[in-house]
């Protein structure tokens, strides 16, 4: 049996095949596009508005479908075209971090790098080091989906390894694993906020900290990193097969004249770092912005708006100094040609982009998510859970909302009026209903073609197996997914039958 065969078999290799005989993944969101206009009319005609409290708006809001075949709205469709395209959240990060990205690659950078890693981390531990750099990067957001998930697949082809496998491993850790780290950061806040608004509007004089989770999320981290490369070496990589792409890594020793650049490459970003951090560590930093509600001075705006420029600069600036020393680049038009080649080799995800764009932009705009989550929020009302298994069921259904609704607050806006109450009054803690829910959000990340970056990792596997398709990645995400969901929510469990604080003062039953 060839490797073909064998990945083709089980369960598996069904979701793959049937994923993977649709047409092109562009062609894909334009028949769910249509779909959605046409579901959207449907729901208008015959569906009936529903009615939730929104704790970001603090007010009640009924919620009706919108139809896109009415005047109005094949109007938006016409309208909204290129504003939905301009404003698809991962174009610009994608674009601009890659420019950077463009340059180190391009000089040899990335490549001489990662050969002296390689030869310096243990082959054991590989795969470990890419899911939790995954992890770990989701303090800088958005970041690790267009830095940690190429590099993945990079680090894997050069250890010989199947590239795909490393993508997979570095994406589970960033999406997947979005609600873990060992550190909180902006969503930490984000989602707390949401959670007292929630509690407020229903009467409950109780304040949740943003390190209402910090004790969990810390050994989250440890498990799901152990967990993440046991699927990605026991599961995923059998079954992908040994590589055949046309992926060739550079195996020539490491000069002298590398191992220099290297070092002024090294140099050049221990500079740029500490320039940042005098602009950013200081109170009264250049890069550090007044929060009106705390009246303290944060970094959350730069967090939020400037760190993929700096991204850009932590790529681009080592990878001249590099190029400069090695003669590969020579001059200004060498560097301008490394930022363009990686701008060339992203003209599919320009592409593909534009129609995910749409798509996702109709599924906001006709409120079907909203109505989904919703009614999902009511269902769990009904079923006369308590304890462990409301919670439980909690889990679920929101795991699978998570697949129609990627936006961790938007949806906890939607929840959270209902469920931090309402588990609060069968004395079960906010913290822990909160960490329920981010257990859910994160697992099926993943899986979903709504996710705004799953586009984008389409096209970063497309480059080492140009037959990749949207059943290839939900294929090889599934395992992760399943994992994720199952680990997490049995040491969730254990937190719960041990009695133990989920972050510092933070219960678990009241």
């Amino acid at each position: 049996m060839n490797e073909s065969e064998k990945r083709n078999k089980g369960f598996l290799g069904f979701i793959e095949r049937i994923g993977n005989s649709l047409p092109h993944p562009v062609i894909i969101f334009v028949i769910l596009a249509l779909a959605i206009i046409v579901i959207s009319d449907l729901a208008a005609r015959f569906g009936a508005p529903v009615e939730y409290f929104n704790a970001t708006e603090g007010d009640y809001v009924t919620v009706e479908a919108v139809s896109l075949l009415t005047g109005k709205g094949l109007s938006h469709i016409f309208n909204s075209a290129v504003d939905n395209f301009t404003g698809f959240a991962p174009l610009g990060t994608v674009l601009v971090a890659m420019l950077g990205v463009g340059v180190a690659e391009w000089s040899g950078l990335i490549s001489s790098t990662l050969k002296k890693l390689l030869r310096n981390v243990p082959t054991s531990l590989l795969t470990a080091s890419v899911v939790f750099a995954g992890i770990i990067s989701n303090i800088a957001s958005d970041a690790g989906y267009v830095v940690v998930i190429p590099l993945g697949a990079i680090i894997f082809a050069g250890a010989g390894r199947h590239p795909i496998a490393g993508l997979a491993a570095a994406f589970a850790g960033v999406s997947a694993g979005f609600s873990a780290n060992l550190i909180f950061g902006p969503t930490d806040a984000l989602l707390v906020g949401i959670t007292n608004e929630a509690l407020s509007s229903g009467g409950i004089d109780y304040d949740v900290a943003v390190t209402a989770n910090w004790y969990f999320m810390i050994v989250s981290t440890f498990v799901l990193t152990i967990v993440g490369a046991f699927v990605t070496e026991r599961i995923v990589e059998p079954r992908l097969g040994e590589y055949n792409g046309s992926y060739k890594p550079d195996d020539e020793p490491i000069t002298a004249t590398e191992n220099k650049g290297m070092r002024n490459a090294l140099i050049a970003l221990l500079v740029f770092l500490g320039i940042m951090a005098f602009l950013m560590i200081p109170e009264n930093g250049v890069l550090r912005t007044l929060n009106e509600e705390t009246g303290n001075m944060t970094l959350d705006n730069f967090l939020r708006n400037g760190l993929l420029f700096m991204i850009l600069l932590l790529f681009a600036i080592p990878g001249y100094f590099y190029g400069r020393t090695t003669g590969k680049i020579k001059t200004s038009h060498d560097l301008v040609k490394g930022m363009s080649e990686s701008m060339a080799s992203m003209g599919g995800y320009l592409v593909l982009a534009f129609f995910a764009a749409q798509f996702i932009n109709y599924f906001s705009y006709t409120n079907l998510g909203l109505i989904l989550a919703v009614n999902g929020a009511d269902f769990l009302k009904t079923i006369g859970f308590v304890g462990l298994p409301l919670i439980l069921a909690f889990i679920l259904v929101t795991a699978f909302i998570n697949l129609f609704i990627g936006s961790a607050s938007a949806k906890w806006a939607i929840m959270a009026p209902v469920f931090a109450p309402m588990l609060f009054e069968v004395n079960i803690a906010p913290e822990m209903t909160l960490m329920a829910y981010r257990i859910a959000d994160s697992s099926t990340n993943i899986i979903s073609p709504l996710m705004s970056y799953f586009a984008m990792v389409l096209v970063f596997a497309q480059r080492y197996d140009e037959k990749s398709g949207l059943g290839t990645i939900i294929s090889t995400m599934l395992s992760y997914s399943i994992a994720f969901l199952i680990t997490w929510s049995i040491l969730l469990m254990i937190w719960f039958a041990l009695g133990l604080p989920l972050g510092p003062g933070a219960q678990i039953v009241l």
